[in-house]
């Protein structure tokens, strides 16, 4: 009510706002969707088709019939696929700090500026990345074989009885392979890094009177870190998926690598040799869920340590 010249007048109440219901804007998906169909064919469906084959036997009375689990209890108490389990985690305790370890140090020498020739030396580390697997580990047989390579010739001309292809040699043979491919691959990732580190650091160190010593424990490894569990997540992948080397050395020594020498092999020769699709795909979903449990551990573990 309000009063005005006498006369009393009655505001009307207020109304309030009309809301419009906001549309939603599907622009956004013309960019995404592109990605997410091509994401759902090449990874969601395959890894589902998997698990679905997983989940199924073919049996001699009744045909291709669903198991549920049966196969998963089945590799359990296969020694075959936990003989080579333990082979490549063997193979990763033991090659994958030596290659880290190699490529580190060359990425520091060649960061360091007092490596004369540096950029030919980082070139000629890096080039054995660019020369195929197939073609590298046809070298490297040829290198190793005890009657006609070049180790046949140094037992000839030494006297010795050196064999890289026998039961004890063997993974190390491999692991030299792998780590002469991929020193140069994980060079690059760490020489990139340190170069990202300012100047004024180290300005700063050599004003203080720091040593070389001080700076690479103080300065160039605490900004590697995040490199370094990069690296280390990549070659853990790398040596769960061991195929190419010992598969292509396999005719060489088919007594000491065997169709099961690493999951892998163990899960192709079982599909394309044995016919046992579904048996391949649960050794292949198993391995999946222990390469990512792993990687994911070795990730958390370095998240926190970065955090510290």
């Amino acid at each position: 009510m309000t009063m005005a010249s006498g006369t009393v007048r009655s505001v009307p109440p207020s109304r309030p706002p009309v809301r419009r219901k906001s549309r939603k804007d599907w622009r956004g998906w013309i960019f995404v969707g592109p990605f997410m169909a091509v994401f759902a064919l090449v990874f969601i469906a395959p890894l589902a088709y998997a698990v679905y084959l997983s989940t199924f036997r073919n049996q001699l009375i009744g045909g291709n019939s669903f198991v549920g689990l049966d196969n998963y209890t089945q590799l359990l108490h296969d020694a075959s696929f936990w003989h080579s389990l333990i082979r490549v985690l063997l193979f990763l305790v033991i090659q994958v700090p030596i290659m880290l370890i190699i490529a580190l140090g060359a990425a520091m020498a060649i960061d360091s500026a007092r490596l004369y020739g540096a950029n030919l030396f980082r070139i000629a580390l890096f080039l054995p990345y660019a020369v195929p697997a197939v073609v590298a580990v046809l070298m490297w047989g040829f290198i190793y074989g005890d009657q006609f390579g070049l180790v046949g010739q140094l037992n000839d001309a030494i006297g010795t009885g050196l064999d890289p292809f026998s039961s004890s040699w063997i993974l190390v043979s491999i692991g030299n392979i792998v780590t002469w491919s991929f020193v140069g691959y994980n060079m690059l990732i760490f020489y990139t890094t340190l170069k990202t580190i300012p100047a004024e650091l180290y300005e700063a160190a050599e004003l203080d009177g720091a040593g070389q010593f001080w700076i690479i424990r103080a300065i160039k490894l605490p900004a590697l870190r995040g490199s370094l569990v990069i690296a280390t997540i990549f070659s853990i992948i790398g040596s769960f998926q061991l195929f190419n080397e010992p598969n292509i050395l396999r005719p060489l020594k088919e007594n000491i690598i065997t169709t099961d020498y690493t999951p892998n092999m163990y899960a192709y020769n079982l599909a394309f040799s044995g016919q046992q699709q579904n048996y391949a795909a649960t050794v292949a979903i198993v391995m999946g869920v222990v390469t990512a449990v792993i990687a994911y551990v070795v990730q958390l573990r370095g998240s926190r340590t970065e955090d510290l």
